[in-house]
């Protein structure tokens, strides 16, 4: 049987289970991560996630239970308050997909409503940063249209370094 999966806004009260969510997508880099680093990203992840500002807060449900989540910023926002990125097209983070319920294209779902979101602002690209060991989800973006942009490339520490991608629209 076909489970039926939507994407819809988050409400408030859901941003634990956004959070656990989150958590279990991203544990599996802890050990692909000098300690240190790591440590420093689940606690701005984290914070991030329990953050207020003007992201909107995207879910994936199927059958009842929250499967994926993605944040979406708008333009000329500074979704990284560590760095000086600032882009003039709104930016995705933080997607994440249940380990268990990956492979079942929830993650292209949640991309694909933030790309016609994107639309809906009028933006002509959507950006989003990742890191080399996140090897997955490079591979879908790129599938997805996204292409390297080396010039929105940041360095959060020594031997760290964030790649930027962008989406035309």
């Amino acid at each position: 049987m076909k489970k039926h999966l939507s994407i819809r806004d988050a409400e408030e009260k859901e941003r634990s289970i956004i959070r656990d969510v989150t958590v279990a997508a991203y544990t599996e880099y802890q050990t692909l991560m000098p300690p240190r680093f790591w440590a420093q990203y689940q606690r701005n992840l984290l914070a991030t996630l329990a953050g207020e500002g003007p992201q909107e807060r995207i879910v994936a449900e199927q059958d009842g239970s929250i499967v994926g989540s993605v944040l979406l910023y708008p333009p000329a926002v500074d979704a990284y308050a560590s760095t000086t990125i600032s882009a003039a097209y709104p930016e995705v983070r933080f997607l994440a997909v249940l380990p268990q319920m990956r492979g079942q294209g929830i993650g292209n779902a949640l991309m694909n409503a933030c790309e016609q979101r994107a639309r809906n602002m009028g933006a002509k690209a959507l950006g989003l940063h990742t890191m080399e060991v996140m090897q997955v989800a490079m591979r879908m973006y790129e599938r997805m249209g996204f292409v390297r942009v080396p010039a929105s490339d940041f360095q959060p520490a020594e031997g760290i370094v964030v790649l930027g991608y962008q989406r035309l629209l």
